[in-house]
């Protein structure tokens, strides 16, 4: 334990690679933080290179890979500091980038999770897809954010150099007070990654914190270092944890009504996989939708009252954003 009130913790899993090239930003401009490497058993040499180059940084090693959710659940209950920066692994940090998140978490008590501007690593120009400037879900679960819409990708004009409360914050770079992350017992490890944040949040949410973008802090993000967008795992996981998360979180007047409206967009997403050839991808939403079946019940027993009735920024990006206009982004 030290004396710093935010911990960085870094969650790995055989990306040695990914450690030798972005901790060094990490470690440079991180003097308010203590930094953590939580490993998830990986098998490479990632445990001897933090040690032999990077002596600073404290090292969780988790017995198995448990993924990000539970990854993180693990690792976690050895970090005491106040306030947790759970950052993957290929984010590239920038000056400063601490500071406007302490100054948010200390002068605001009800905002339990902060997420920074998330720019493109591999363009620094435009928004990067996981993050952007700040998320929010339709009406169906179907996530979103600033900057970021399915894949229109927007380029950084200053158009949301601002303070906004956002729905859900990004996994790649996700502030939350530590009280706030135990009390809500962490992500669940159901989802094992992806979407897990957004579950998180809407639990957050639920009890009466906020989620906040802030444009003051900036890091880059590589995106699709783990598991890149053409999948079939992440589309998999992608549609399974949506369902999850939305029997978990809907308020009951609607829950049946939404997820039958899922199923038939889900289905209309498969459809389009195979006109355009990705019968693997198809093959994907099916097995997310019996995995799906498979949890429901278990899933059921996780609703916690209460669950707030006007959750969506938007009624159906969906229809806004393939049907209608081709909009970007409703402010």
């Amino acid at each position: 334990m030290t004396d710093k009130k935010i911990a960085v913790v870094i969650l790995n899993w055989n990306g040695v690679a990914l450690l030798e090239q972005f901790l060094p930003s990490v470690l440079a401009h991180s003097d308010e933080a203590k930094v953590y490497v939580a490993d998830n058993a990986s098998s490479d040499t990632s445990i001897d290179v933090i040690k032999e180059k990077f002596p600073s940084i404290t090292i969780i090693q988790n017995d198995a890979n448990y993924g990000f959710a539970k990854g993180y659940n693990v690792a976690l209950q050895q970090v005491e500091e106040e306030y947790y920066a759970l950052v993957n692994s290929d984010i590239e940090v920038t000056k400063d980038w601490l500071k406007p998140i302490l100054s948010l978490f200390d002068a605001e008590p009800k905002t339990g999770i902060i997420q920074p501007k998330i720019l493109d690593y591999k363009n620094k120009q435009y928004f990067e897809y996981a993050g952007a400037a700040g998320g929010f879900i339709d009406q169906f679960g179907y996530p979103y954010c600033r900057g970021r819409i399915f894949e229109s990708i927007e380029k950084d004009n200053g158009q949301y150099d601002d303070e906004k409360i956002i729905f859900w914050a990004s996994g790649a770079c996700f502030f939350i007070r530590k009280d706030i992350y135990r009390k809500l017992h962490g992500f669940d490890d159901d989802f094992f990654a992806h979407q897990e944040e957004i579950d998180l949040c809407w639990r957050a949410f639920n009890l009466g914190y906020t989620a906040k973008y802030t444009s003051k802090s900036v890091v880059y993000h590589v995106g699709g270092a783990t598991l890149n967008e053409g999948n079939p795992k992440k589309t998999f996981l992608n549609f399974r944890n949506s369902l999850l998360m939305l029997t978990k979180n809907v308020p009951d007047a609607k829950l049946f009504p939404i997820l039958l409206a899922r199923l038939i967009l889900d289905g209309l997403a498969g459809v389009q996989f195979i006109f355009k050839g990705k019968l693997r991808h198809f093959w994907a939403i099916i097995r997310a939708h019996f995995a799906f079946y498979a949890l429901i019940n278990k899933t059921l027993k996780k609703r916690r009252a209460p669950h707030l009735e006007k959750y969506y920024h938007s009624k159906s990006i969906v229809y806004k954003h393939f049907l209608k206009s081709g909009i970007v982004f409703e402010t």
